[in-house]
């Protein structure tokens, strides 16, 4: 039986015959030859930028390169070492192990010993673990290797100080609609072809691309060879394989978009709120932790302004327990736009804030005397219980004594903000303090 996995090289063409290469994606037959082509990163790679000036010094430094996929951050480092004529390597985090780097520095020593300096390309640097990243610092520090490292995971997250302390790094961009149509444009003139596209589905191939140069060129592929009239957008939809949106619920891209979700419903704005909702249920987030995220913010940023907010939340929160997705996830939009809409007050979160920072600085004082319990004769002896006035059997129904620890001066953490249902809030807290500088407040027997 032939082995399916023969690894031989195959035959060599012969004397004066042409070599024959397989068919190669158009990304790669379009991958820039110098730095000036690569699009839509000019505030790094123009004159002013930090590779700009680095090429022009003729001194290349370690750099980390930190953006979404598809934007250029392999060509980019291949680029660097040609025009700095430094030995190209590359390799991947997520296949290479010790033995392997052991081997590539080793190579490096040498080529450095002979006056060729090495540039080290990690694609998915932040898979590599703190030793191992490590591992790197000696022979970035000697020049052995110009570190270039890839991420697409914020690298304050992911990456050790002492690598970050050694490398600059370069945040590149998502392609915008400009630099993607240059983009397709070059792909027309590989093609020696205009895309068989109306000008709104040619629109529409860039949208789905979502900032990704690689994913553009992919879709430029899947419709060259259509041979009828052009494409509208509803038939561009149909016949290409539209790309995810990237969202990582477990890294950076999570934190944005629940963050901008929140601040959204903070900022009342319900359409905008809505959207970042969508978003992440798009890109396959837990329903449950929208549910509880949006309880929080019913807590956080609503309060007592309207107290049912938090009632509505949970209530939604459990519609979806009944129901489940996907006719369980509308109870949850119904929460989104509920507290989008809701007057907004942080007034108890703030409060708590200052009586935790408060109850910290006072340590350990006992609550006074006259609101103690006592149970037993020693204690009522103790003075426990003495001069306490049971606020029922007042006019106002309020006595107005002291209930904070003897010594302690009075403090103010809640400052209702007067908005929705803490308007009213604010008139009670208002008249009980007029009633108990009346009544003599802080006064005890």
């Amino acid at each position: 039986m032939a082995d399916l996995f023969d690894s031989r090289p195959d035959p060599a063409p012969a004397p004066g015959m042409p070599r024959r290469e397989g068919p190669r994606p158009l990304a790669d037959r379009l991958r820039p030859r110098r730095l000036g082509d690569v699009v839509g990163q000019d505030h790094v790679l123009g004159p002013e930028g930090p590779l700009g000036r680095m090429i022009a010094s003729g001194r290349p430094s370690s750099i980390v390169l930190w953006g979404p996929p598809g934007v250029g951050k392999t060509t980019i480092a291949r680029l660097l070492a040609a025009e700095t004529d430094l030995a190209f390597v590359q390799i991947s985090a997520i296949f290479t192990g010790v033995a392997e780097l052991k081997k590539i520095f080793e190579a490096a020593r040498l080529r450095h010993a002979n006056g060729r300096g090495t540039l080290l390309f990690v694609d998915e640097i932040h898979r590599f673990n703190k030793a191992q990243q490590d591992g790197f610092l000696p022979y970035m520090e000697d020049g052995t290797v110009v570190l270039v490292g890839a991420t697409t995971e914020n690298p304050s997250f992911e990456l050790n100080a002492a690598l970050l302390s050694r490398a600059q790094v370069l945040v590149l961009h998502r392609l915008d609609n400009a630099a993607l149509a240059q983009l397709v444009d070059r792909a027309e003139a590989e093609l020696a072809r205009p895309l068989p596209l109306t000008p709104e589905a040619r629109a529409r191939l860039i949208t789905l691309a979502d900032g990704d140069g690689r994913a553009a060129l992919n879709l430029v592929e899947q419709v060259a060879d259509h041979d009828g009239p052009p494409l509208d957008p509803a038939a561009l939809d149909a016949r290409v394989t539209r790309r995810a949106a990237l969202y990582d619920k477990a890294g950076e891209g999570h934190y944005n978009l629940i963050s901008a979700l929140h601040k959204a419903v903070r900022g009342s704005d319900p359409d905008a709120a809505l959207y970042w909702f969508a978003r992440m249920l798009e890109g396959g987030e837990d329903p449950r932790y929208l549910a509880r995220r949006i309880t929080r913010m019913a807590i956080e940023d609503i309060g007592l302004a309207d107290p049912d907010a938090q009632a509505f939340c949970l209530g939604a929160w459990q519609t979806y327990e009944r129901l489940g997705s996907p006719e369980g996830e509308l109870a949850l939009a119904q929460a989104v736009l509920y507290l989008a809409l809701a007057p907004k007050s942080n007034a108890a979160y703030q409060a708590l804030s200052a009586a935790r920072r408060a109850a910290r600085r006072t340590g350990s004082r006992p609550p006074p005397n006259h609101i103690l319990n006592a149970p037993t004769r020693l204690m009522r002896e103790q003075g426990y219980g003495a001069g306490y006035v049971y606020d029922h059997e007042t006019e106002e129904g309020f006595s107005g004594q002291d209930y904070f620890p003897a010594g302690m001066p009075r403090e103010s953490f809640y400052v209702p903000k007067g908005r929705g249902r803490e308007a009213e809030l604010k008139e009670a807290l208002v008249r009980l303090s007029r009633l108990r500088d009346s009544l003599g407040a802080g006064e005890t027997e």
